[in-house]
């Protein structure tokens, strides 16, 4: 097996007295694709906000590509992470938010090319070139010059997917993306993941309550409850044959 492109270590995570996440271990692998499903609370959102460094784990390491995420060796020592380590460690990571989260002043094209240009030092027109390419992929080429607003919600989402990938991370995160949607837009947004994922390129992690989609595409299920890794394994043994009983009361609630 190769080595893993991200690990959890016994992390933990606890907003005040609140305990969010209880000795988080995981292994992602190149290219594998991740579903995490559970309740509300369960801290979900919370392990890949903390691989984004959107939140700090209250202990333990987070490791990408074999570096420690949120601890650098400073004269002989393990010290917490500055800015500049946390940016580049994380650099090969990309994120795709429930609320797009686009600029509302800049054209879906601009949205793009920003990143490209001012983070990853791409001269404008390779920036513009790259972007164009993967709206086109993601089905929006016809609407570069236009604003967020003037587009729908599943639109925003592609754009958003869009603007992380054009990126070329390793590893891409998407945080319950089709939950602020209407339900007739829900599905252009699974068919541009599940495309990507079929190209079988890069990590995925998928925050997801659309359990035929986790059973569709995903290599490994996770189900948290109660902030610990309660179930973990393929689709077929988490989603149709589990075992745990809050896992089974959970998918009941999804006719499963």
């Amino acid at each position: 097996m190769a080595k893993p492109i991200v690990s959890y270590k016994d992390v933990h995570k606890s907003f005040g007295d609140v305990k969010v996440l209880t000795g988080i271990d995981l292994d992602i692998q190149p290219a594998e694709k991740v579903a995490v499903i559970g309740p509300s609370g369960s801290g979900k959102t919370t392990i890949i906000r903390m691989l984004m460094t959107l939140e700090e784990p209250t202990s333990g390491d987070i490791i990408v590509d074999g570096e420690n995420l949120w601890k650098m060796e400073k004269s002989g020592k393990m010290v917490r992470a500055n800015e500049k380590h946390l940016r580049e460690v994380r650099g090969d990571i990309g994120m795709v938010f429930q609320h797009f989260n686009l600029f509302p002043h800049m054209t879906i094209l601009e949205n793009c090319m920003t990143a490209l240009t001012n983070v990853k030092k791409v001269d404008k027109e390779t920036a513009k070139k790259d972007s164009i390419d993967m709206l086109e992929k993601v089905g929006l080429g016809d609407h570069v010059e236009k604003y967020p607003q003037q587009l729908s919600g599943g639109q925003k989402q592609r754009v958003a997917m869009a603007r992380a990938l054009v990126m070329k991370p390793k590893v891409m995160l998407f945080d319950e993306v089709t939950s602020a949607l209407d339900p007739e837009l829900v599905g252009e947004v699974l068919e541009v993941i599940r495309d990507i994922a079929k190209e079988g390129e890069m990590a995925m992690v998928l925050v997801t309550h659309e359990m035929d989609f986790a059973l569709d595409i995903a290599d490994k299920v996770l189900f948290l409850d109660g902030g610990v890794i309660a179930e973990q394994g393929t689709p077929q043994e988490v989603i149709e044959n589990p075992e745990n009983e809050r896992l089974q009361d959970f998918l009941h609630r999804f006719n499963r």
